[in-house]
């Protein structure tokens, strides 16, 4: 681990994976609380390290400490589930894998949930990270190969890490925005025909709003011959997100078509099903917004969102009492879930159901509020004007 400033989520970091590994090794980057002290206070060694910016230096450091034959990278604001433990020791075993890619689940993330991550590896002295920001071993992993092509990359298809980040403050996600712009920027100055570069540096541009020049890099990462699915898929997703924003749609619909269509894992390609439903709902193709959703449903029968949008198409279609199923289905996965209350209170209403009703958008408002969202104060309002008084 590589950390700064990180004591509040230490405990829960390191308690993840205190019974599984032999050493934990974590560097501090400058930390003015009490990191190091709550980090070897749980078990870990800790060496200090002067930040410069560069994350693959960092990581590069803290792998000179370890001395397992294994590698596991977390970063502070993820954890090791417990569930894949036996699979993750059964792998470790397997004597040709030199690395070992894992899913990682985005707690909290709208867009895409899943994300591929290759972060258990076999300690290899050629093995070594690479790029400032999104600091990788696969650079490495991919020249040893082409060396020693007795090595195999292995995957364990369940979630692996579950990683919180996403539930971070808008000022902080607005500051790690700016320092991987810089980061990233500068290593693309470098090495411009890169496509890895190109699929980050061009979804953090769609991401902050810079959709054009979002594009630019996408198609020019798309031009690249000898991708891998995982970054082709990257590049046509966020290739869709950018042309939905700009009103494109069917160039965006031909995006989100090509990267369902790619050989990864299902639950990867989870967020394409799901945008694809929402611009099939968007142009009434009510029928091919319900298939994206179900099979999103099937590749993820958890994923809360699905439940809502297959609501929404449901609803649109005169299905009452199928939407309202559904939006039932996504508060009990989300209990703090207010457009499905709220929605779940329009169907309601619309059934008849009047008690009902009243208490879910009762519980909509109560939701809004809690998250500070002004749609408390217009719902409020709406349901006044109907002569309803919550």
């Amino acid at each position: 681990m590589i950390v700064k400033n990180e004591e509040q989520t230490l405990p829960q970091c390191l308690g993840s994976v205190q019974s599984v590994v032999d050493e934990m090794i974590v560097l501090d980057t400058g930390s003015s609380d009490r990191t190091p002290d709550v980090a070897r206070k749980l078990g870990a060694e800790v060496y200090p390290f002067e930040w410069c910016h560069d994350f693959a230096k960092a990581r590069n450091e803290a792998l000179k400490y370890v001395r397992g034959d294994w590698v596991l990278v977390l970063d502070a604001d993820e954890v090791l589930v417990s569930d894949i433990v036996p699979l993750l020791k059964q792998a470790i075993q397997h004597d040709r894998f030199l690395l070992v890619n894992l899913l990682r689940q985005e707690v909290g993330a709208a867009q895409s949930p899943y994300s591929q991550v290759s972060r258990l590896f076999r300690r290899h002295p050629n093995l070594c990270f690479s790029r400032p920001y999104h600091a990788l071993v696969d650079d490495s992993v991919t020249h040893i190969m082409s060396q020693e092509p007795q090595w195999q990359i292995g995957y364990l298809p369940n979630v692996a890490i579950l990683h919180q980040g996403y539930q971070r403050s808008a000022i902080a996600q607005k500051d790690k925005f700016a320092q991987a712009q810089t980061a990233m920027e500068g290593f693309y100055n470098c090495h411009p025909n890169d496509p890895y570069v190109c699929s980050k540096l061009g979804a953090l541009y769609v991401e902050t709003g810079s959709w054009q020049r979002g594009i630019e890099l996408l198609e020019k990462g798309l031009k690249r011959s000898g991708l891998n699915a995982q970054i082709l898929y990257e590049l046509h997703y966020h290739l869709g997100i950018a042309y939905s924003k700009l009103q494109q749609i069917p160039k965006a619909i031909a995006h989100y078509q090509a990267a369902i269509g790619l050989s990864i894992y299902p639950l990867l390609k989870l967020g394409a099903y799901n945008n694809l439903g929402n611009l099939r709902q968007v142009t009434g193709d009510l029928n091919g917004a319900k298939m994206a959703y179900e099979i999103a449903l099937q590749i993820d029968p958890k994923f809360a969102a699905g439940y809502y949008n297959l609501g929404m198409t449901l609803k649109a279609m005169g299905s009452l009492n199928e939407a309202i199923a559904n939006y039932r289905q996504a508060i009990a996965l989300n209990s703090n879930y207010a457009e499905a209350y709220q929605n779940l209170g329009v169907v309601l209403l619309k059934s008849g159901k009047l008690n009902d009703s009243l208490a879910a958008f009762k519980q909509a408002i109560a939701l809004h509020e809690m998250q500070s969202s002004p749609e408390a104060e217009r719902l409020r309002q709406g349901l006044e004007g109907m002569g309803f008084s919550l």
